[in-house]
């Protein structure tokens, strides 16, 4: 909570110091819990564009809170801003795999994979194994 200001010329001047270019740094795009989902300053294309001025090796899109998928129109403003990889990172569910994994190059899942979905919760694995089976069959459709 609070300020929080981006470091990315800190970061990679770091990674460059420990020779870790290796090392692939991952950035959202339209933050959750930032400042953009109250004053809507600024385009997620702007945004967008900001992750690939910035030097990330790939771009994660986000809903507005954990939990929360992004929205297809959002995932495919990202993608039309840029030609990094893209990933969506929160609210990726059995429902909706297949759909975002035809847009985007990856997901970052956790919530769905937990107790009645909650992100706080252990990991069930009956949830992981039904995900995993739905995500596969999607990646074979493909």
């Amino acid at each position: 909570e609070g300020f929080i200001e981006g470091a990315a010329a800190k970061a990679l001047r770091y990674r460059s110091m420990l020779r870790a270019e290796y090392i692939r740094v991952f950035a959202d795009s339209h933050v959750k819990h930032g400042s953009h989902a109250i004053v809507a300053d600024r385009s997620i294309q702007e945004l967008t564009r900001d992750v690939d001025f910035f030097e990330a090796d790939a771009v994660i899109a986000t809903g507005q809170r954990t939990g929360d998928s992004a929205t297809m129109a959002e995932i495919d403003e990202i993608r039309a801003a840029t030609e990094l990889p893209l990933l969506v990172g929160s609210g990726v569910t059995p429902a909706n795999v297949k759909q975002i994994l035809g847009r985007t190059q990856g997901v970052i899942v956790a919530s769905t994979m937990k107790v009645d979905g909650v992100w706080w919760n252990d990991v069930e694995l009956a949830r992981v194994k039904h995900f995993m089976s739905v995500a596969q069959a999607a990646l074979e459709e493909a």
